[in-house]
């Protein structure tokens, strides 16, 4: 399945997001490990005698984006590793072996024995925090600690993707300079700002509405965890939280607190939290991480 609608869109996705890159500030190094399923692109950066951290980003955009607002400070602290989701708008390149036999576990897996990690950080936002806990839930002997953002453990049955196309639509479907603008709004909470004031940031989320076939990621496969699974994940995940988050609006924060998960609520964040309240998610991920804080829930930054 192609990710790209032309090789014209393939191309301003790609410019925007080396342009993105530049905004980041520091030094980094492009790596590909390749496996079955193609290669997977990974931009590292950092302190090179750090902890290893590992990051994930959402659907439908890529690590230039996602950690534009956090690899500086992060990086400060900890040895970087941003990957580009296999079949997301980042510079990954899908093999023949993506396909319906892709699994999450394997191709992680294979990236972090590719770049020679045995354990590591790892903080994922939205589809990236279900990669987390995911991966934590299979793999916890090689995960430190677990951080997910904008995403919440789920044991709903419905397709995730109901929520996605409540959310994003009409004005996904018609990307004018407006609708984009509106849409990003409606994902954000108070400080949008720091995406519309942004003339790169927004034509680059502009090429990815217009450029970028969502249903290329389709291959990774969301399934809900069992109530078992939510225990188990829950004991070992913290979750940062916006409560201007669409999503949340949609029921995670009450299944949040009913399970009484390790969680974080960010009054005005919307589901750009990462981005939206970036000095504050800096320094409590850096706080966790550190191990310098254990429960969250009454943690005031």
């Amino acid at each position: 399945m192609k990710g790209y609608k032309s090789k014209k869109a393939k191309a301003n996705i790609l410019r925007s997001y080396d342009q993105l890159m530049e905004l980041w500030g520091v030094s980094y190094e492009d790596i590909w490990i390749e496996n079955d399923y193609g290669k997977t692109h990974i931009i590292t950066c950092g302190n090179k005698s750090g902890e290893p951290l590992v990051l994930f980003h959402g659907v439908g955009d890529n690590s230039a984006l996602m950690w534009i607002y956090n690899a500086k400070a992060l990086g400060q602290h900890y040895r970087l590793f941003a990957i580009d989701t296999m079949g997301g708008p980042g510079k990954s390149e899908p093999g023949i072996g993506y396909n319906k036999s892709f699994h999450d576990i394997d191709w992680i897996d294979s990236i972090l024995n590719g770049l020679g990690l045995d354990k590591v950080h790892m903080t994922g936002t939205s589809h990236g925090g279900y990669l987390v806990m995911y991966y934590l839930l299979k793999r916890p002997e090689r995960v430190m600690k677990a951080i997910g953002m904008a995403s919440a453990i789920s044991n709903d049955n419905r397709n995730p993707m109901y929520t996605m196309m409540k959310i994003f639509l009409p004005e996904a479907l018609f990307p004018t300079k407006g609708n984009v603008l509106k849409l990003i709004k409606k994902l954000s909470g108070e400080h949008h700002q720091v995406f519309t004031e942004n003339p790169v940031i927004m034509e680059h989320y502009a090429s990815l509405l217009k450029g970028f076939n969502n249903m290329a990621m389709g291959y990774h496969k969301v399934v809900p965890f069992t109530k078992e699974e939510v225990s188990k994940i829950g004991e070992g995940i913290y979750l940062l939280l916006g409560r201007r988050d669409p999503f949340e609006k949609l029921g995670g924060e009450e299944a949040v607190k009913s399970r009484k998960l390790n969680a974080m609520f960010f009054e005005e964040a919307g589901h750009g939290i990462n981005h939206e309240e970036a000095s504050e998610i800096n320094r409590i991920i850096i706080k966790i991480l550190k191990g310098e804080v254990e429960d969250i829930r009454n943690y005031n930054t």
